[in-house]
């Protein structure tokens, strides 16, 4: 999310989190501190590879709950982000040859994971990876769906049923343009899934 009046429409919705994506190299990529004039949505900030005095700023002048970390971060990093009283994302780039043990060591130190499509760029390819690998998934932590959701993935995703799916991360694919979202197709998107 980047556009101040996108930004508030969205927070209309019955949304839990919103993302800042603060990596240079992102078509997405916010300069300016947006509120979402709604106290209930948690306010995720997300950064590939970032130093931990960066990352510590943004949080500050962007009032972060969550960091999502979509780099090659360590669990030694994500244990030092853990102490800055944020939750943290740790994402994982899935394909069929993903071996979900290289969660294990994140899990002391992550309160989420993030699963998302191996893809050219870190994240918003606007791809879906096979969710039938999600079995292998047997970890601790609760994990946030991400990589091409699309108004058209509702029945597969009503029919996913793993018990440590906890949040869908919606992106590309309801957007009009990078960062600015498509108000009605998430509107729709809420309302089919609700029911």
């Amino acid at each position: 999310m980047r556009t101040p009046s996108n930004v508030l429409e969205v927070a209309q919705l019955p949304v839990d989190y919103m993302g800042f994506i603060f990596y240079e190299k992102s078509k997405r990529c916010i300069t300016k501190n947006v509120s979402t004039q709604n106290k209930n949505i948690q306010r995720v900030g997300v950064f590939v590879n970032e130093t931990l005095e960066v990352i510590k700023d943004k949080i500050l002048d962007h009032q972060l709950d969550l960091v999502q970390l979509h780099g090659d971060e360590s669990p030694d990093f994500c244990k030092e982000i853990n102490t800055l009283y944020v939750d943290v994302i740790k994402v994982f780039s899935v394909d069929d040859a993903f071996d979900f043990k290289k969660t294990k060591p994140y899990e002391p130190y992550c309160d989420y994971f993030l699963f998302d499509t191996k893809g050219k760029d870190r994240g918003g390819n606007g791809v879906t990876f096979n969710w039938s690998i999600l079995e292998k998934y047997q970890g601790l932590r609760p994990f946030f769906l991400s990589g091409g959701i699309a108004p058209e993935s509702i029945d597969e995703l009503q029919n996913l049923k793993h018990e440590k799916l906890y949040a869908l991360d919606l992106n590309s694919k309801f957007e009009d343009q990078p960062a600015l979202k498509n108000i009605e197709k998430l509107k729709k998107f809420i309302d089919d899934l609700q029911h």
